[in-house]
Order: structure tokens, then sequence, then C-alpha cells
């Protein structure tokens, strides 16, 4: 049955935990709330401005992405054709684009997932949702404002999660891997991508410094894939590029 922008609204409504207002076309959990929390730094910060979602999603984002991973790292589109591979995505399948800015990766799920399918796309900033409102994309995709750490989905309800360029600016990365394992479905998959600090001494003090002082989590090498199976995920993948790394799992 085809879906309506309505009809999706409709049923993330139904997946979250305490139903959400809508408004401005999307559901709106934080409601008078600024933002989820305050800024981790710099980077965040301009994330939440009026001006970045005008050019977040082609060039803000191309061009800090290209310098974080290096020339030999994929490309923007490259990032949401590997993301849609490393997720599996099917026909129907329910998938939670978490921290989605202005919805280039969310409007490729509500494609991949077809009509029988949901995409959610999350997000803090008003702005940036206001922006992946007003891009076209397939009825299939519905947008939340709301906490992306502590997510309000409830237990068990997606199939797949993407976080990418955002883990790292979490207050909380730890709980919000924790929040992802619990609204994954069993066998769902999740596929991040984040910072990688490198091991060679000189880049990982200046990596190190970087990431002070925009306020980014610098993770090791490594470490996103140990706390992944600490939470019971197998089958994980590990692609490092620069100073990013792109982590997959699946959940049991």
């Amino acid at each position: 049955m085809p879906t309506s922008r309505a009809t999706a609204l409709d049923r993330l409504n139904a997946l979250l935990e305490t139903p959400a207002e809508a408004g401005g076309g999307y559901l709106d959990l934080l409601g008078a709330a600024n933002q989820a929390g305050p800024p981790t730094g710099l980077t965040q910060r301009l994330m939440r401005t009026t001006l970045l979602p005008r050019v977040y999603e082609r060039y803000w984002r191309p061009a800090l992405g290209r310098a974080l991973k290096g020339p030999l790292g994929p490309s923007m589109a490259g990032e949401v054709r590997l993301a849609t591979e490393l997720l599996g995505l099917q026909p129907a399948y329910t998938v939670l684009d978490v921290a989605c800015g202005t919805g280039r990766f969310t409007r490729a799920f509500g494609s991949a997932v077809g009509p029988g399918g949901l995409a959610i796309g999350l997000d803090g900033a008003r702005g940036m949702l206001a922006k992946a409102v007003a891009e076209d994309g397939p009825a299939t995709v519905a947008y939340l404002r709301a906490d992306a750490v502590r997510l309000p989905l409830r237990t068990s309800t997606v199939d797949g999660i993407c976080c990418f360029a955002a883990l790292h600016m979490f207050a909380e990365p730890e709980t919000a891997l924790d929040s992802f394992a619990r609204v994954l479905k069993p066998g769902g998959r999740v596929v991040l991508l984040t910072s990688a600090r490198r091991g060679w001494q000189p880049a990982r003090l200046i990596e190190s410094a970087g990431g002070l002082v925009s306020g980014q989590k610098m993770f090791d090498r490594g470490e996103i894939a140990v706390s992944l199976r600490a939470r019971g995920f197998t089958e994980i993948t590990e692609r490092y590029a620069g100073v990013t790394q792109i982590v997959a799992g699946r959940l049991g």
C-alpha cells in the first residue's frame, strides 16, 4: 500500500515511547527546548545555526568530509551507497538515520525500503529538519526532532540504524551506542561514520588537539568495534580513511 507523508508520520508516532506533536512537517519531542542539550563544541554550535542548513548538504558536509577522509575516502554519494549496502536495506524495513541533518541519507533510505518501509530522520536542530522537510523525497520518509543520544523509540523497533558524522559530537557516545542496541531488532544492523585517531604519536597529538578545539571526541582505531562487540554485535567490519572510520555490525 503506498505511503503518504501523513501516514509516515503516523507510523513513526506509533513507534515512539511517548507520542509526539506534529509541526512543520515533522514530529517534535523537544518542544520549546532549543536542543536536546548544550553544544559540545564549535562544530555542534555551527550545526545549530540558521545559516548552516542552507549550505550543509551541498557544500559544508562534502567539503568537511573530504578534508577528514582524505583523497582516497568515499565521496558523500559514496557514503550513502556504502551505508545502504552495509545496512542491507530491503523493502518494508524500518531504518533510523540518527543526526540526519538535511536528510540526504534519509531520502536514499526511504527509496531503498520502498512503499511498505519507513525511513526515519532524527535530528535535534529545527533548521536542519526544516530544510530536510523542504527537500523532495519519497513518501516513506518521516522526520523527528528528538534526543539522538537517548532515542525515544520503543525497544526492538527498527531494522537498521545509520549514524554518520555525529557520534564523536555526542556528549555521551557510549550511552548513544546503548540506545542504538536497544531499539534495534535482533539481527538488525548499525553503520557508523565517526572519528579515528591514528596510532603514530605526532599525528595522534595533532588530531587530539583538533578534537579539543572543535569539541569532537577522537576515537582510537578499533575502539568503536570493541564497543559494538561488548553490546552483542557480530559480523563487524571496519574501514578507515584519513581520520575517519566506518564501522558496521549486526546485532546478535
